[in-house]
């Protein structure tokens, strides 16, 4: 059996993955089919303004007459997208770094950890919330901000991967053999760093969501009348004694979907960590 196979079945077998991953999939797919489930267009307004849940709203309406049902089934796809494409590009930046550090070793090394040692001294919502700010406002400039501001963990997990793993004894002898570095790197060295950044990235688009969503709140991420869950929250905070539901039900989005991403996260590690294998 092999690797990808035995982790497979084990993470079949957890079953906070397997309910992670179903509810993840519901919300996906729910932002996916959004204009055939959304009862109400999601930037249509009225003068229904601040009505309670009912028959007619299920989740009520905002300050606007919004339907918020229909926000939130639409907001998913932005934000599900913020925590997608962001993490692709700090995992992908991440990966070339630390591949380059922990392989060529000498200046280039230090060179860059010490650049990578500077973005680690601010954290993480700050770093993206002074990159947005630099950038300004709109989703695009808040997935690039998010997505840079987690290069720094990924550097650092394949760097190290990477200088374990060189020390192999098949990496010391296919370099003997006259192996060239990139088919050393392709084949013998980037194996033993796929599945530390698989997992990784999986935590990391939880928390690529709730950081978009910060960002969102504050005014930084889509602009109005684009629907999202953080602005949706920015939305209600003036009105939460007298509206509840206007943020309660964007936060419950929020909260579900980073619940069920890290669930399979959690998963994911249990089923690729070497020292759980029987």
């Amino acid at each position: 059996m092999t690797l990808w196979r035995e982790a497979l079945r084990r993470l079949r077998r957890h079953h906070g993955a397997v309910a992670g991953a179903c509810v993840l999939t519901v919300l996906v797919a729910a932002s996916i089919f959004a204009p055939l489930l959304a009862p109400y267009n999601p930037i249509d307004m009225s003068v229904e303004t601040l009505q309670p849940p009912t028959g007619r709203h299920l989740m009520g309406t905002d300050i606007y007459g919004r339907d918020i049902l229909s926000q939130i089934l639409y907001g998913g796809r932005v934000s599900l997208r913020v925590g997608l494409i962001s993490v692709a590009i700090g995992a992908t930046t991440g990966l070339i770094l630390g591949l380059w550090a922990g392989y060529a070793g000498g200046w280039a090394d230090t060179l860059e950890m010490r650049f990578i040692d500077i973005m680690l001294a601010f954290p993480g919502l700050l770093l993206a919330l002074a990159i947005a700010g630099v950038l300004g406002p709109g989703i695009t400039n808040t997935m690039v901000a998010v997505g840079i501001a987690s290069i720094p963990e990924y550097a650092r997990l394949v760097r190290g991967t990477v200088l374990s793993a060189k020390e192999f004894l098949y990496v010391e002898a296919a370099r003997a053999v006259g192996c060239v570095d990139a088919r050393v790197v392709r084949r013998h060295i980037l194996p033993n760093i796929v599945a530390p950044v698989l997992i990784l990235a999986t935590l990391g688009i939880g928390r690529a969501i709730l950081t978009g969503a910060a960002l969102g709140f504050l005014g930084l991420g889509a602009q109005p009348p684009t629907p999202e869950w953080g602005a949706m929250l920015s939305t209600g905070r003036d009105h939460l004694r007298v509206a509840w539901w206007v943020s309660t039900f964007p936060g419950l989005a929020i909260a579900v979907a980073v619940l069920s991403i890290n669930m399979l996260g959690d998963g994911l590690r249990d089923a690729l960590d070497p020292r759980l294998r029987t």
